[in-house]
């Protein structure tokens, strides 16, 4: 007997995953559709997203160099429309060269809709809009660790040119604010102000 275990995927999403052994990446689609932690991404962007891990695992199969072959460069020149009909055939003669079918990659390039059911039946992941003011303390949020992350590389650069003697030594802290300018009326808000109050006061008189 055939238990649900045994049965084989038959979403394209859930097939392309076991086919090309992406393990671990379902979850990552569930992560970023969820915002779990991350900055959240469209259905639109995570098709592309897969699409890009796709073309990169197929690429490593065939031997091909990820760093002589840029992965977003090469799905941009196969998938942009903004990119020119020259361009896009050495891309795919390139990549046919080197034992990869541009047709049957193409077929396997996934759309959004057939993400959307894969994150649903095989994830179990209903994206559940924000509220507004959830909204703005998850942005609030992103906003600061930007802040935090910029405070750190500039403490960590600086750190390094005094160690090489290319900038003298001193106590130092390095600060990092944020401020939003109301051009209407003058008034300067901190980011987090700013969004706690729901913009400028002079909006509402």
């Amino acid at each position: 007997m055939t238990t649900s275990t045994d049965r084989k995927p038959s979403n394209k999403v859930a097939k392309l995953i076991d086919q090309y052994d992406l393990v671990g990446l379902g979850g990552e689609l569930k992560m970023y559709w969820m915002g779990n932690g991350v900055e959240r991404m469209s259905l639109r962007d995570l098709a592309a997203y897969f699409n890009k891990r796709l073309l990169e695992a197929k690429m490593e199969a065939e031997g091909m160099s990820l760093i002589n072959n840029d992965v977003d460069t090469v799905y941009r020149n196969l998938t942009s429309d903004d990119v020119s009909a020259g361009i896009r055939t050495d891309s795919k003669n390139k990549l046919s060269e080197n034992g990869i079918d541009p047709k049957q990659l193409n077929r396997e390039f996934v759309s959004y809709p057939t993400l959307r059911t894969y994150l649903k039946e095989y994830q179990d992941a209903e994206y559940e809009k924000l509220s507004d003011q959830d909204k703005i303390e998850k942005d609030m949020q992103t906003v600061n660790r930007l802040m935090t992350r910029s405070q750190s590389v500039a403490t960590d650069r600086i750190e390094k040119l005094i160690s090489t003697d290319r900038i003298s030594y001193s106590n130092f802290e390095v600060f990092v604010n944020m401020n939003v300018l109301c051009q209407d009326c003058g008034t300067q808000y901190s980011v987090d102000e700013y969004l706690q109050v729901g913009g400028c006061d002079c909006s509402l008189e």
